[in-house]
C-alpha cells in the first residue's frame, strides 16, 4: 500500500542527501546570468522554448535573446531582490517579440542571477484575491483541528492533487499525518507516522530555505545545465530552484510508493518547521507557476494564522493558570502547614498543570500523594536531580532515560517535572506523569536494516509501505512548553511562599536570607543575560547600523552604567544604596585620568532601589556629554552638588565650566531625552536644562518616598584615584575555549578574544562538546559559562585543571557559585562583561599555557 506522505530525499544519518547538481525538470529552462548580464550557463532544453540551441548562447548578451521590453522587466525584477534566499516572480511575460507568454522566478546565486522560465499554463488568475478568499474561509474556524483539516482541503481544492496531507513533525523528528483531503477512492493516511530519518537534518534545513517543492512527474528525464561547473569548478546552487530536479533515490522512493507527482509546502511556526503540506498524484500532474505560487502564498499566510492560534492558546493557558498560582500563593501564606499537605498541593497545581501524582521533599521530608513512586525511588529521584544546574525547572516524559532503575515504577510514574524552591540542599515539588501506554502506527518498520542499493552505500528507499503497528512503554505525556511556562510561574509563587513562612524563627530567617538571595540571584541572572544578550545583539549588527562604531559603543556604554547600578543593587540585597557610589561607579567606568576634574559635595545620602536605575542613567549621560562635548572635552571642570531640602526633596546640581562655548542644541537626541524626561517620567521628580555660554547646567529633584536615610559619614569632595584598566593583547597566539550555551552571547564573547590577540576560538554550547574539544585541540586558555541549560560547567573545569589550563568563570548569577573548595579561588567574571573585564580576568587567572 503506498502510504509515505511527502517528498523527501532518504539518506543514512551520517551522510549527505543525494542530489543532482547541475539538472532541472523539464518543464521550462534555465539561464544563468552574470553580473555584466553575459549568459554564463543554460539548460539544455532552451532550443524548446526559444528556438536558440545551448552551444550559440553561452557568453552573449541577454539582450540578443530576448527583447528589449523583456530585458527591461527582467533588469526591474532583478533589482527588487533582497536578501540571499529572495524570489521575484513575474506572470505572463514576453520573452520575445510576438512570441508566446512565460511565467518567471529570478533569484540570486552569489554574483549570478539565475532566470527560470516555464510556458504560461491556464488562465492568468489574481492569487492575492483567491488566496484572501481562502484565508477568510480559516478565519471562522474554532478547533484546531478543524483548522487543520480546512487548510487540507483548500490546497486541494486550489491544486486538484489526488491527496493533500499536514504533517506535523513532534519534538524528536518523527512526523504524523494530522490532517488530510482525499479524492474519492484514493487511501487515507491519516494517523500514520513516520521516523525522523525518512527527512534527513539537511532536508529540513532546506524546507526552511525553499518552501515550496513540486514534482511534476517521477518518470521524466532531468534536463542538464551547461555548463555542469563555473570556471571555478563549482556548480551551480540549485537550493531555492523552482526547476530543481531531485535525487534518484528519492524518485526511487516515490515509484515504490506509486506515486507519479508530488508537492510540498513548508508550514514554518516560530521560524522552526513545525509541518508540511505534502501533496501527492497518481498521475504527472503540474498545476500552472501562478496557482503554484498562490497555493505558496496561502501556505504562508496559513503558518501565520496557525502561530496566532497557538500563541493564543497559550496565552490563554498560561492566564488561567496564573490564577491558580495565585490562589495557591495565597492559601499556602495564610497556613503554612499545607505546603506539606500534598493532597491539596496536588489538587492546586493539578488545576494547572495536569498530572497523577505529586512528591514534595523539603528539609529531608519526603510526602507522596497520588500515582508516584515510594520514598525510597523518590529520594533517588532528588539525588539524580541535584546533579543538575540549580534554580531551574526539569521536564522529562522519560525517567528512565535519566535514572535507569525507574523503569521499575514506569507504571507509575514514567514522567516528571521537578519544580526546585531551594539551592542547597535543594528542596522540591515534583510532578508525576504515569505511563501512557499507546499503540503508534508507522508506515513501514521504523527499525529498518540498512541495506545498500543501486545509488550508493546509502539507504535504500522504502518498498514496503504497509502499516506497523509499535506499543510505546515507559513514556508519559509529554510535558507542553505553556506547561512549562506556568511551572516556572509556579517555582516563583512557592518560593515567595516558603520565603514567608520562613520568618516565624531564627532558623527560618537564616533559611529565608538563603532563598532571598536565591531570588536576587535568579533576578540578576536574568537582567544579566538580557543585558548580554542587547550588547551581543548591537556588537554583531555593526556592520549593517549606520556609523556602527560609535552606535555600537554609545549604546554600550548604556548597558555597562544599567549593569553597574544594578550590581549596587544586588550587593545591598536590594536595599536603598548611597548615592555617592553611583556618582563614584559611573565617574571611574568613563572618564579615567578626568576623574579628578568632577567636584561633589553633599551630604551621604541613601536612594531607593525603585529610583537607582533611572538616576544612572541620568549621571551616565551627563558624565559622557560632558567628556564628548561639554567641560571635560577640553581643560574645564565640572561641580556636582546635592542635598535635601526641608520638605526631604533631593536636590541635585550639576554645572559645567572652563570648556568650549555652549549654545542650545538644534535637536535632541536620546542622552538628552534621558537627562530631561527620565527623573519626571519615571519618579515624578523634576529636570530643568540650562545652556549658558560658560558651560552646561542642569539642576533635578528628586521626590522624597526615593530617598532614604542620611549617613553621618561625611562625603569627600575631592576625586578617588584612579587607574585607567589595561587590555593590551594578553591573549596574543592563544587557543582559547569558550563554552556558552547563547550564540548572539558566544558571538560577542569571541569578538572581544580575538581582539585580545586569540589565534583560535574554539566555541562549545554544552559540556560534551566542550570535553571533546578538550580532547581534540591544545588549549591554552578558557572562559567558562557556569550554568548550561540542565547542567554546569565543573566537569569541563576539573578537566581543564587537570591538564594545568588556566581558566575563568562567567556567570548571570550573583558573587557565590556552587562549587567544591577547589576550584572557589577560579576568577569569576559576570554578564554583560565587556573587554576590558575579560583582560583583568585573564590576568587574575595566571600564566597561559601554550604558545602565550
Amino acid at each position: 500500500m503506498p502510504n509515505a506522505p511527502l517528498p523527501i530525499d532518504i539518506t543514512n544519518c551520517d551522510r549527505e542527501p543525494i542530489h543532482v547538481p547541475g539538472t532541472i525538470q523539464p518543464f521550462g529552462f534555465l539561464i544563468s546570468v552574470s553580473t555584466d548580464w553575459l549568459i554564463s550557463r543554460v539548460s539544455a532544453n532552451i532550443a524548446e522554448f526559444m528556438d536558440t540551441p545551448p552551444e550559440a548562447l553561452l557568453g552573449t548578451p541577454l539582450a540578443a535573446l530576448f527583447s528589449d521590453r523583456a530585458s527591461h522587466a527582467l533588469r526591474n525584477m532583478a533589482a527588487k531582490l533582497r536578501g540571499s534566499d529572495a524570489i521575484e516572480r513575474m506572470f505572463g511575460l514576453a520573452l520575445v517579440d510576438d512570441g508566446p507568454l512565460f511565467d518567471v522566478a529570478l533569484h540570486f546565486v552569489d554574483r549570478a542571477l539565475v532566470i527560470e522560465a516555464e510556458p504560461v499554463k491556464g488562465e492568468t488568475l489574481d492569487a492575492a484575491m483567491l488566496v484572501r478568499t481562502m484565508v477568510v474561509r480559516l478565519e471562522h474556524i474554532g478547533e484546531l483541528n478543524d483548522f487543520l483539516r480546512e487548510g487540507a482541503r483548500q490546497i486541494r481544492a486550489l491544486t486538484g492533487f489526488d491527496r493533500v496531507m499536514v504533517y506535523r513533525f513532534d519534538a524528536v523528528g518523527s512526523g504524523e499525518v494530522v490532517a488530510e483531503a482525499l479524492r474519492s477512492g484514493v487511501d487515507s493516511f491519516l494517523g500514520l507516522n513516520y521516523p525522523a530519518s525518512d527527512i534527513p537534518t539537511q532536508a529540513r534545513a532546506l524546507y526552511l530555505r525553499s518552501v515550496f517543492r513540486i514534482i511534476a512527474d517521477v518518470d521524466a528525464v532531468a534536463v542538464p545545465i551547461l555548463p555542469s561547473k563555473d570556471l571555478r569548478g563549482e556548480p551551480l546552487d540549485q537550493s531555492i530552484s523552482v526547476l530543481r530536479a531531485v535525487s534518484p533515490i528519492h524518485i526511487e522512493y516515490l515509484r515504490n510508493m506509486g506515486v507519479q507527482a508530488s508537492m510540498s509546502i513548508s508550514i514554518i511556526v516560530d521560524g522552526a518547521l513545525w509541518g508540511l503540506f505534502a501533496c501527492h498524484h497518481y498521475s504527472p500532474r503540474l498545476p500552472g507557476f501562478a496557482l503554484r505560487s498562490a497555493a505558496e502564498l496561502f501556505g504562508r499566510m496559513f503558518s501565520m494564522m496557525l502561530e496566532s492560534r497557538e500563541r493564543r492558546i497559550a496565552r490563554e493557558y498560561e492566564q488561567r493558570a496564573r490564577l491558580i498560582a495565585d490562589q495557591l500563593m495565597t492559601s499556602a501564606a495564610r497556613d503554612g502547614s499545607r505546603l506539606k499537605n500534598v493532597a491539596w498541593l496536588g489538587e492546586m497545581i493539578f488545576g494547572a498543570i495536569p498530572a497523577d501524582g505529586v512528591g514534595v521533599s523539603i528539609d529531608g521530608e519526603i510526602v507522596l500523594s497520588g500515582l508516584a513512586p515510594d520514598a525510597a525511588q523518590f529520594a533517588r529521584i532528588v539525588d539524580r536531580l541535584n546533579l543538575l544546574s540549580a534554580s531551574q525547572i526539569f521536564a522529562t516524559d522519560r525517567i528512565v532515560a535519566q535514572l535507569p532503575e525507574a523503569g521499575a515504577f514506569a507504571h507509575l510514574a514514567a514522567g516528571m517535572l521537578a519544580i526546585p524552591l531551594s539551592r542547597s540542599p535543594r528542596d522540591y515539588v515534583i510532578l508525576f506523569r504515569t505511563e501512557r501506554l499507546h499503540a503508534v502506527r508507522w508506515a513501514g518498520n521504523p527499525a529498518k536494516e540498512i541495506v545498500h542499493g543501486p545509488n550508493g552505500p546509502r539507504l535504500t528507499p522504502r518498498k514496503s509501505f504497509e502499516t506497523w503497528s509499535e506499543l510505546v512503554r515507559g513514556t508519559s505525556l509529554p510535558f507542553t512548553p505553556a506547561e512549562l511556562i506556568v511551572a516556572e510561574t509556579l517555582r516563583v509563587a512557592l518560593l515567595e511562599i516558603v520565603l514567608q513562612l520562613s520568618d516565624s524563627a531564627t532558623l527560618d530567617r537564616l533559611r529565608a536570607q538563603e532563598h532571598q538571595e536565591m531570588l536576587i540571584a535568579e533576578l540578576n541572572h536574568r537582567v544579566r543575560n538580557i543585558l548580554s544578550l542587547i550588547r551581543g545583539l548591537i556588537s554583531q549588527t555593526r556592520d549593517s547600523a549606520l556609523s556602527a562604531d560609535a552606535f555600537v559603543a554609545t549604546l554600550d556604554d548604556r548597558v555597562q552604567a544599567l549593569a553597574r547600578a544594578h550590581d549596587q543593587l544586588t550587593a545591598e540585597r536590594w536595599a536603598p544604596a548611597r548615592l555617592i557610589d553611583l556618582i563614584l561607579t559611573e565617574t571611574h567606568a568613563y572618564l579615567g585620568a578626568k576623574r579628578d576634574r568632577i567636584a561633589l559635595d553633599g551630604p551621604n545620602v541613601l536612594i531607593d532601589p525603585t529610583a537607582f536605575t533611572a538616576l544612572a542613567l541620568v549621571v551616565h549621560e551627563l558624565v559622557t556629554n560632558a567628556a564628548k562635548y561639554g567641560s571635560l572635552s577640553d581643560g574645564g571642570s565640572v561641580t556636582l552638588a546635592w542635598d535635601i531640602a526641608e520638605d526631604g526633596t533631593l536636590a541635585i546640581r550639576w554645572r559645567e565650566e572652563g570648556g568650549p562655548p555652549v549654545a542650545p542644541p538644534t535637536r535632541k537626541g536620546f542622552g538628552s531625552t534621558i537627562i530631561e524626561q527620565s527623573i519626571p517620567y519615571d519618579l515624578g521628580g523634576s529636570a530643568v536644562t540650562a545652556f549658558p555660554v560658560t558651560g552646561f547646567e542642569a539642576a533635578f529633584a528628586i521626590p522624597a518616598r526615593f530617598v532614604g536615610a542620611i549617613l553621618p559619614d561625611a562625603v569627600a569632595t575631592d576625586a578617588l584615584p584612579h587607574v585607567e584598566p589595561e587590555r593590551g593583547r594578553a591573549l596574543e597566539g592563544c587557543v582559547v575555549l569558550l563554552v556558552e550555551d547563547s550564540m548572539i552571547i558566544a558571538l560577542d564573547c569571541e569578538d572581544s578574544l580575538r581582539e585580545l590577540g586569540a589565534q583560535d576560538v574554539c566555541t562549545a554550547p554544552s559540556v560534551d562538546r566542550a570535553l571533546a574539544l578538550i580532547e581534540e585541540r591544545e588549549i591554552d586558555f578558557a572562559v567558562l559559562d557556569f550554568n548550561l541549560g540542565d547542567e554546569t560547567s565543573v566537569a569541563v573545569a576539573k578537566q581543564l585543571r587537570a591538564r594545568q589550563v588556566p581558566f575563568v568563570f562567567a556567570t548571570g548569577y550573583g558573587d557565590a557559585l556552587d562549587v567544591t573548595d577547589d576550584l572557589r579561588q577560579i576568577a569569576v567574571i559576570f554578564k554583560p562583561y565587556s573587554i576590558v573585564t575579560l583582560a583583568a580576568a585573564i590576568t587574575a587567572a595566571g600564566p597561559l599555557a601554550g604558545r602565550h
